[in-house]
């Protein structure tokens, strides 16, 4: 990270402090997005890079004390310039993402332990997941507190079909049990860089996320039910489809406040 960042007035001495931080995993170059040009989490909706969309819910929270990004190495200069043009002040450092995204997330966290103490609440959240809210921000720091973690969810509400090797298919019959794990991941610091630190003993990096990995060594996640719109940008059409909602709610504001200027 360059010395004009790290000499910044956003970032005071660092003081490991318990307190709330988010870690933004901004380091993937969005291949399947299709434009190896300009990573997903830069391009513009609704007038502003996707990337500070997200980072303005986490930047606004009253609970957030700090923010780390994990970012595309070559694009951290761009970041810099960004968080000072949209006002962000609560991001403490811009990390640089590594080859894969389970060791970009890890490097975020041994960061954030730099200015956190291990009891605080980390919230690990995609970049390209703009739609987060505040209620599901405060919902992530609440069940962490009460259960030790907290895993953002949605229902699966359509038919899943496991197609097998041999052509065949099977239809489990989960009766709306099944969930799909979307982010927030929510954790104690301590508790998920100790089951990192288990997985770099064991070679182990397979993991998609961060709740696959601490399923897998036997740690109890507990889950709440997140917005529908919560969605990741993974193809040009989801940019699309978000830029649509943030454009719906802005016009809805703006007659509400319009209805409500009428005396």
């Amino acid at each position: 990270m360059s010395e004009k960042v790290k000499s910044s007035d956003r970032i005071a001495s660092p003081v490991r402090k318990v307190g709330n931080i988010a870690v933004i995993f901004a380091g993937g170059q969005g291949i399947r997005f299709g434009d190896s040009n300009k990573p997903k989490q830069f391009h513009y909706i609704a007038g502003k890079p996707v990337i500070i969309h997200t980072l303005e819910h986490f930047d606004r929270h009253d609970k957030i004390d700090g923010i780390i990004v994990v970012c595309v190495e070559n694009w951290i200069p761009r970041l810099e310039g960004m968080l000072k043009d949209f006002g962000l002040s609560k991001v403490v450092e811009i990390v640089a993402g590594k080859s894969t995204a389970w060791e970009s997330i890890f490097a975020g966290l041994n960061c954030a332990l730099k200015y956190f103490n291990g009891e605080s609440v980390v919230l690990i959240h995609d970049a390209v997941r703009p739609l987060i809210d505040c209620r599901t921000i405060d919902d992530n720091i609440e069940t962490v507190k009460k259960y030790g973690s907290c895993i953002t969810c949605y229902p699966i509400v359509e038919t899943v079909i496991s197609k097998k090797a041999d052509g065949t298919i099977a239809i489990p019959s989960y009766q709306g049990g099944f969930l799909i794990a979307r982010a927030p991941q929510s954790f104690f610091l301590n508790k998920i860089i100790s089951v990192y630190e288990k997985a770099c003993r064991d070679v182990n990096s397979s993991f998609s996320d961060c709740c696959t990995m601490m399923n897998h060594y036997g740690e109890q996640l507990h889950t709440i039910i997140g917005p529908a719109e919560n969605i990741k940008i993974t193809f040009p059409a989801d940019l699309l489809m978000i830029e649509a909602i943030i454009t719906m709610r802005k016009t809805t504001a703006s007659q509400y406040s319009l209805s409500h200027d009428v005396v």
